[in-house]
Formats: C-alpha cells, structure tokens, sequence
C-alpha cells in the first residue's frame, strides 16, 4: 500500500485541530455545534461518493437510511422497559449491562436499552433492509435506479411520520446522551460544556470513515469498481464479480449514513421525520456532484462548507432551492464537480466567451 494515501487523511487531521484552535481562541465556540453536525451529514455523502462515483450507482434514498439509523437508536433508547423489569429477557439485558435506568425529562424513573444496544441494532437492520433492498434494485440502471432508490426513501419517510412508535411527525425527542467510554466520561450529547469534546468525536468518526475509504479506493476492490464504473460489460468479461461488488457498496453506502444519523440523533437528542424525506436525499446527491463523483476529498470538503452554511442558515428560506440550483448548475457546467481544475477552466472559459459576445454585440 502507497503511504502517500495517507498524507491527506494526516493533513485533514491538523486541519480539524487547528480550526478548534482558531475558534477557541476567537471566543467564537458556537460554530464548533455546526461542524460537528456537518461531520455526520459528512458520513452519508462519503458512502454516497463510493456508490456513485466508483460503483456507478445513483441513490436517491440515502436520507433513508440515515432515519432508519437515528430512529431505531432512538426507540431503543426512550422505549420504557420498566413495566417489563421483572421478565427474564429484561433481566438478562440488565445483567450484561445493556439496559440502563435513567430520568426522563419530568424526573420519572425510566428504564432502556443501552445507546450500545441502539447503535448495533441501527447497523444490523441496516445491513439486512439494504441487502433486501440491493438484491433486485441493484439490476437496475440508470435513471430506473433512481426511481428505485428514491421510492425507498419516500417509503422511509411515510413509515416515520404515519407510526406512533417513532413520533409521527413530533418525532422522538428525549433521546439520552451516548456514553461512548464511561470510565473517562466520553459522552456524546448537544451539552454546550462538552462542545470540544463532541467535535473531536464527530471528526474522529469522520476520519476512520475516510481513511476505510481511501484504502478501499486504493485496494483491489476500488479498482473493481472503477472498472464496473466504467464499463460493467468489460467488467464482466475480465471476471470481476459485478453484482457482489455493487451490493456491498450499497451496504457500506447505507451502513456509514445509518452511523451519521445514530450520532447526529443522540447528539441533538432528538430526531423528526425532516430527516427522511426526499429533498434532504438530493441534498446529499448534489454535494457529492460538487465535490466531485468520484473525488472523495472533493465530497468532504464541499459537504462540510454547505452543510455548515445550511446549518448556520445563511440559505434562509432557500435552502432547498439553492441546494437544487447548485445541482443543476453543476449538472450543466461542472459534471465532474467543481473542485476539478479542468472544470474550473471550462467555466471560466464560458463566461469569458460569453463576455466577449456581449462586447461585440455592443455598438
């Protein structure tokens, strides 16, 4: 393995200490509550960028799955065991330290499943609704594959907000802090006292997920993709296992966004059904076309700045129309994505003629 792979993971690693630094010493720590929510929205659109720009697969479904991850982690965790204490099965959790008694918000006794428990069992449903969902969607091309895609994540979001158990359309609020490592207090929740905290959490998280990208891309697998990316029938013909390698890019695609949601959800203590629907999916697609198909340091770096300036509300009301604006522009002028220097070069070279245009047309 090439160790120059690893020089950007170790400079994004200074980067996230030195932008603490910066605003610590700004006075300015309300900015790290942003970035540490765009590290997990960051999750779901590096698994997006290797469905899409190395595996060829357009999903329009992502925010799906980032709802399945947040709300079972979220039942799971507000769910009151207490009528059922004395069952052996309860029992038994309490015995292997996977249910805890709490206080809910009135100061009433409350007992739950461990925020372990909710993140294993997110994943673990993840992985079987993604490998039922990517056996037959996955045959599909092209445009068909995102109508696919899309009708899962339409599906996702009519289950979230028409069911009880997940809140309708309040959603699950009261969702516990996730006590990652209880021996040192490693606590992920929106406390304003553990704000540094959080931060290095998210992008720790965000990091171990690039640097798991970055050796796929680089391996055998990777080149796999490219090559099914490229032509799936030369592909085939050179023996490369077409349905496995897509499928389990789909999984790994579903896998990191259901962790975003999970974190992001105990993070704010609460999830609503905002987080499943459509527009939020295309929001996902068109920051990966920013960043690049298949340009995954692109990707994070795009993900981060419109994630933060949606989350810091500079879009306002528009937020949606510029994310869909930003998609077609780039669909037109920048299909390879923005941060590609030739793209950048094609752009300027269409203003500068149409400029020249103008000025000709002038008397």
């Amino acid at each position: 393995m090439n160790k120059k792979i690893y020089i950007p993971v170790i400079a994004l690693v200074l980067l996230v200490i030195v932008i603490q630094l910066i605003i610590h010493a700004s006075d300015a720590a309300y900015y790290l509550t942003q970035l540490t929510m765009s590290a997990y929205y960051v999750l779901v659109v590096i698994g997006l960028c290797l469905l899409m720009g190395y595996a060829g697969q357009i999903s329009l479904g992502q925010a799906g799955f980032f709802a399945i991850g947040g709300y079972i982690s979220a039942v799971l965790t507000t769910y009151n065991l207490l009528p059922y204490s004395d069952s052996g099965i309860i029992k038994f959790f309490s015995k292997l330290r996977m249910v805890i008694e709490r206080q809910d918000l009135y100061g009433n006794r409350l007992l739950s499943f461990s925020p372990w428990v909710g993140f294993f069992a997110a994943v673990a449903i993840t992985v079987i609704i993604a490998l039922l969902i990517g056996i037959p969607v996955l045959k599909l091309k092209g445009h068909y594959l995102a109508m696919a895609t899309l009708g899962f994540g339409l599906i996702i979001y009519r289950i979230v907000l028409g069911t009880a158990i997940f809140g309708e359309a309040d959603g699950v609020s009261d969702v516990p802090g996730f006590v990652l490592i209880p021996a040192c207090a490693l606590e992920v929740n929106g406390s304003i006292s553990l704000r540094i905290q959080n931060y290095y959490i998210a992008w720790f998280i965000v990091i171990l997920g690039m640097i798991i990208s970055v050796n796929l891309i680089h391996s055998r697998v990777g080149r796999a993709l490219r090559s099914i990316h490229g032509s799936e029938d030369a592909a085939n013909a050179m023996g490369v296992n077409i349905s496995k390698y897509k499928l389990y890019t789909f999984i790994l695609s579903a896998v990191l966004a259901a962790i975003g949601g999970v974190f992001l959800t105990h993070y704010n203590g609460s999830i609503g059904p905002s987080e499943a629907t459509s527009m939020k999916s295309i929001r996902y697609v068109a920051i990966v076309a920013v960043g690049g198909m298949a340009n995954i340091w692109g990707t994070l770096i795009m993900g981060v700045l419109l994630n933060f300036l949606s989350l810091r509300g500079y879009f306002g009301t528009y937020d949606d129309a510029v994310f869909g604006a930003i998609f077609i522009i780039i669909m037109l002028f920048a299909p390879q994505g923005l941060l590609k220097i030739s793209q950048l070069q094609k752009i300027c070279t269409y203003f500068k003629s149409r400029n020249k245009g103008h000025e000709r047309a002038s008397p």
